[in-house]
């Protein structure tokens, strides 16, 4: 695990933990390993013995890494086996309840009106929602200031209090703001209506058609993990997953299960390293 304990990765591993253990017939043990961008962690996974023991549960940033940092430890595209996907968030376009707009397409009329650029936040550079939100800029052709931040609760906190016109992160951190009536949802960012929000369009359907941005967490392994160990670990990975107590807490925490095998992952993972690769290359986002 390259992510600090308590945050959404960590809590989505414990909410499996107990059922791969369970599919696998051993124990699963959660080690959180950070630092730089979660890259020290995926290091130490590639660096592992190919042997099954130590794997690495990573997001969609697995594919934003190698665009944004340079000189990195591992090549990404080959240090790492592909298990399988285990859930899919979409993102929320968020904006101030002063935001003199009720849709999306009013809210690109308005900010087409404007001289200065719309100031949306997200969890930062890099993350789903700040590829997210450039995508809908590119989309719709219209200019933001990015304002990236520590998380997506302290973006929400901004938007509440005024500080930001627009954000892009999920549904858990913008639902406070928004029902406490200090910011409106326009819509979802993947291809789908969020089953928790069935009343909220996607981007899609609101006229930039096609636009299907997610995060999602996944399993991986080293490069060069044998047939064998690739099956069981992903078919526990998908029984965990499918299990219904599971989903639920999944739904409860704001993601959906969705689990799948290596080869349907792992052509995810290369699809998303296309559209970010794009959305990056466009925004003008250089590598540091």
């Amino acid at each position: 695990m390259n992510y600090a304990a308590g945050g959404a990765a960590d809590t989505i591993a414990r909410l499996l933990q107990p059922r791969m253990s369970e599919a696998l017939g051993q124990s699963v043990v959660i080690e959180n390993r950070t630092g730089a961008g979660g890259t020290v962690g995926a290091a130490a996974v590639a660096r592992s013995p190919a042997d099954g023991y130590t794997l690495l549960f990573d997001s969609a940033a697995h594919v934003v890494a190698p665009l944004l940092f340079r000189n990195l430890p591992v090549d990404y595209e080959t240090a790492f086996t592909y298990l399988g996907r285990a859930t899919v968030q979409a993102y929320v376009w968020v904006i101030g309840a002063r935001f003199p707009a009720r849709s999306v397409a009013e809210f690109i009329a308005a900010a087409r009106e404007r001289p200065q650029p719309v100031t949306f936040g997200s969890p930062g550079v890099g993350s789903s929602g700040h590829i997210a939100g450039e995508a809908f800029a590119q989309a719709a052709g219209l200019r933001f200031e990015h304002i990236p931040y520590r998380g997506g609760a302290e973006a929400a906190n901004d938007l509440a209090a005024g500080n930001l016109e627009a954000a892009c992160i999920t549904l858990s951190s913008a639902a406070p703001i928004v029902e406490g009536g200090r910011a409106r949802m326009l819509a979802t960012t993947g291809a789908t209506r969020a089953a928790s929000q069935p009343n909220l369009p996607t981007l899609a359907e609101s006229g930039l058609t096609g636009f299907d941005v997610t995060s999602w967490l996944g399993l991986f392994g080293p490069a060069g993990l044998p047939a064998p160990i690739v099956e069981k670990a992903g078919a526990a990975l998908i029984a965990a997953g499918s299990d219904l107590a599971t989903r639920q807490r999944l739904a409860a925490a704001g993601f959906e299960a969705a689990p799948t095998d290596a080869r349907d992952f792992a052509e995810q993972v290369r699809r998303d390293r296309q559209t970010f690769g794009a959305v990056v290359r466009r925004a003008g986002i250089q590598p540091s």
